[in-house]
């Protein structure tokens, strides 16, 4: 299964409750409908600090990411060929104002708990320049993942590995370059909560598992969401 991830930021003319209720209340039945689609989450924008490390953060800023799991690339691509993208353009127009969109290999490391309250962190990672593609996936699945295991409360661990990128809010997506879009990784990361999740990035652990980060990562730019599971 793949996931294609779309990384929002909404119309200027819309504050953030109103892109959040448009999305989640109008666009969600709407791209639900697509043909092949398994599952589909939204996540909203919370907080932008930079909670739990300090570290270089890029320049790219989102309002929310959205997330469509898909049985494989020919499935996905079906989905996005289809008369019905006229539909979902359209509708994207009412709230969003920038599309960029990422189609990654997701590797869970630590599946997350159902029916238990979580806050979760979505970050995005720019892999070191001297660092290649296939280095970058060796440190970050190999050996950063290990590492996070050892986080202490830690409730979840999710890699999405890019491997496409294009601009959206056109028909067919029009494809974009690494020096568009220069983000590698998106992590998702889940804790009971904001203490939790500080205290567990203090531990010597945590220490640990940055230290490493600065072998193979150049920027982190970390968000808390809401997550909304749609389908």
């Amino acid at each position: 299964m793949i996931v294609r991830m779309g990384l929002l930021k909404k119309r200027e003319d819309l504050d953030s409750s109103e892109f959040r209720r448009r999305w989640r209340d109008g666009h969600g039945a709407v791209a639900g409908k697509l043909k092949g689609l398994r599952r589909y989450h939204q996540n909203h924008i919370v907080n932008r600090e930079q909670l739990g490390i300090k570290y270089e953060r890029g320049s790219n800023d989102f309002d929310g990411f959205s997330e469509l799991w898909f049985d494989d690339l020919p499935s996905m691509q079906r989905a996005f060929e289809g008369d019905y993208m006229q539909t979902l353009i359209e509708d994207e127009a009412r709230f969003i104002g920038d599309l960029k969109l990422i189609t990654a290999m997701q590797h869970v490391v630590i599946p997350t708990p159902k029916g238990v309250p979580l806050i979760k962190r979505m970050s995005t990672l720019k892999r070191r320049p001297d660092v290649s593609d296939e280095m970058f996936k060796t440190q970050w699945f190999d050996v950063h993942s290990f590492l996070v295991k050892r986080l202490p409360q830690v409730a979840g661990y999710t890699q999405n590995l890019i491997f496409d990128r294009s601009h959206g809010r056109t028909k067919p997506a029009t494809p974009a370059t690494y020096d568009e879009m220069p983000i590698d990784g998106i992590v998702e990361l889940w804790f009971s909560d904001v203490d939790s999740l500080n205290a567990g990035f203090a531990s010597d652990a945590g220490k640990t598992l940055m230290t490493h980060a600065t072998e193979f990562i150049s920027e982190i730019s970390t968000f808390l969401v809401e997550a909304h599971e749609v389908v």
